[in-house]
């Protein structure tokens, strides 16, 4: 249920607290069913922090957009843009959507389009030539949105959060 008065902008230090707040959020909401509470705290804390969200703000590969409320500022999702670090074969040209997470309520009503069409724009402006993504194997709906707005199906990696073991798909897509 998605507000077209939802503000998507670029993020810098100043948001690493509501970046914090909102990755932490969307990541427990997607795998609170998955994923043990020790884990959960311990991956939160690590990937989700305050200094990790300032590290990305500062690092001169990455870019970050936010969709916050307009009236209160409060964040309701984020993307986030790397340099890759998937295990597939990478060239310079490539860029990664390391991130991209929106609170259920604003699920299906085009604010993830928005997101990605702002990645995308940005990567196309610097010259970026494929976009890449990766996706845990069972989350159905992403997969769907990534083949809808032309991804394709170029690979595979296995990563652990404590004692689970995740499946995810690799897209790439062209720019």
């Amino acid at each position: 249920m998605e507000s077209p008065a939802i503000v998507i902008r670029r993020a810098g230090l100043d948001d690493a607290a509501a970046l914090s707040m909102i990755g932490a959020a969307t990541f427990l909401e997607t795998y609170a069913h998955m994923i043990g509470i020790t884990d959960m705290v311990a991956h939160n804390g690590a990937k989700n922090s305050f200094d990790a969200w300032r590290g990305f703000a500062r690092h001169p590969d990455a870019a970050i957009w936010i969709a916050e409320m307009p009236v209160t500022g409060v964040p309701v999702g984020y993307a986030l843009l790397t340099t890759p670090d998937l295990p597939i074969e990478l060239k310079p040209e490539d860029i990664e959507l390391r991130r991209i997470y929106l609170l259920s309520k604003w699920q299906g009503g085009g604010l993830g389009r928005r997101l990605i069409e702002q990645t995308i724009g940005y990567a196309r402006a610097m010259g970026k030539r494929r976009f890449l993504i990766g996706v845990y194997s069972e989350n159905a709906s992403a997969i769907a949105f990534y083949r809808r707005i032309g991804c394709d199906l170029i690979g595979t990696r296995t990563f652990q959060i404590g004692d689970a073991t995740f499946n995810d798909l690799i897209f790439g897509m062209d720019l």
